[in-house]
């Protein structure tokens, strides 16, 4: 069997260092906000070339803690908008709507499943506050126009990372391309953990000061709590994991670009079509998209050749139960893309036999038609 995604054989690469770093944690005698985080923000900020990381329990948190850490300095307020793409995974959205701020859905562009830069503003009203950009599937939004049309119309720009680590954007690192970045580090992640974890990179010394404060209940001083916080931070297991994580993710991105060089030059099927010709470092394959106007004939298919798939993702936001009286109208691109994607196995220690496996049986695909 070819899963979709092997974590044991990812994780066993580093098995040694692992083990070292979790033996590491467990003898210090300290679990929570230590040296182990220290020095994971210190070098995860480093790494995307930003001034300040602070670790979170999730990479939803993250998202959430943006919002609600510019609310509480009063750069957001309750009601605003915020304008995120429809076809994004629905954790972008319900950071938003936590913070009692308005999702303003944008239509993706159909050839990279990025939100639309040239169709955002259009959708600025004097209630748009920010824009929440998503290098879905590991693939950095264009975000020139992006910050030219935030800076003309005031907004914050925030990255939603969660699929995009190391991702480069002209010369600089996804996290370090708008006002403040969620990252998340589930353990299908590009850079995962063994378990949840989040971060949040910026360059703005405030948002990251009050961040800080909201992750711990809202407190500075131990018993002192300025504000209504939460309890989300990243434990020193995870960050000490994290840490041996970040030496291999340039790597191991080369080698998922390499990987969907591959499928690109080997997948010839009519009847499935590529997302993205992009194999540049703006794009480091969180997940290898098709599409198929024949999606469950193509995921019974590859099942029947021992091939795993996923579907990114199979209900757009806006058709979810929990926001069918919130998200009204009809968003016909998102549909469309929700109604006919497939992701192909990819992780970066496939071997090139299983790559050529997946290549050939997703090129004998055919739709039998009775006569």
């Amino acid at each position: 069997m070819i899963p979709y995604i092997d974590l044991k054989r990812v994780n066993a690469q580093h098995r040694a260092e692992l083990l070292a770093a979790v033996e590491r944690v467990i003898d210090s005698g300290w679990y929570i906000t230590g040296q182990e985080l220290a020095g994971f923000e210190t070098a995860f900020a480093d790494y995307c070339g930003v001034q300040h990381c602070s670790g979170v329990a999730n990479g939803y948190d993250a998202l959430r803690l943006i919002l609600r850490a510019y609310i509480e300095l009063g750069v957001i307020a309750p009601g605003d908008e915020v304008l995120v793409p429809a076809n994004t995974y629905i954790a972008s959205i319900l950071a938003i709507t936590e913070n009692a701020l308005t999702p303003v859905l944008v239509e993706p562009d159909e050839n990279t499943f990025n939100i639309n830069v040239h169709q955002l503003e259009p959708y600025i009203t004097p209630r748009t506050k920010a824009v929440m950009v998503v290098h879905l599937y590991g693939r950095a939004v264009d975000m020139a126009p992006v910050r030219a049309l935030a800076k003309k119309h005031g907004l914050k720009v925030i990255e939603d990372c969660a699929q995009a680590h190391g991702a480069i954007y002209r010369g600089s690192k996804v996290g370090s391309l708008g006002d403040a970045a969620g990252f998340s580090f589930f353990p299908s992640k590009n850079m995962g953990a063994l378990g949840d974890a989040g971060a949040v990179t910026t360059n703005d010394t405030a948002l990251d000061h009050c961040i800080r404060c909201l992750r711990n209940y809202g407190s500075e001083e131990k018993y002192v709590n300025k504000k209504l916080g939460l309890n989300s931070r990243l434990d020193e297991l995870q960050a000490a994991i994290l840490k041996v994580k970040l030496k291999y993710i340039d790597a191991e991105n080369h080698r998922r670009r390499e990987i969907g060089r591959s499928y690109l030059d080997g997948i010839s099927n009519p009847l499935i079509t590529h997302t993205s010709s992009d194999t540049s470092e703006s794009n480091v394959f969180h997940c290898f998209v098709v599409r198929t106007d024949h999606r469950e004939a193509l995921i019974e298919h590859l099942q029947k050749h021992q091939i795993g798939t996923m579907v990114h993702y199979p209900i757009p936001p806006h058709q979810q139960a929990c926001y069918s009286h919130i998200l009204e109208g009809r968003y016909p691109i998102t549909e469309a893309i929700h109604q006919t994607v497939l992701s192909l196995p990819m992780d970066p220690y496939m071997s090139e036999e299983d790559i050529v496996a997946v290549i050939n049986s997703t090129n004998v695909f055919c739709i039998r038609r009775n006569l």
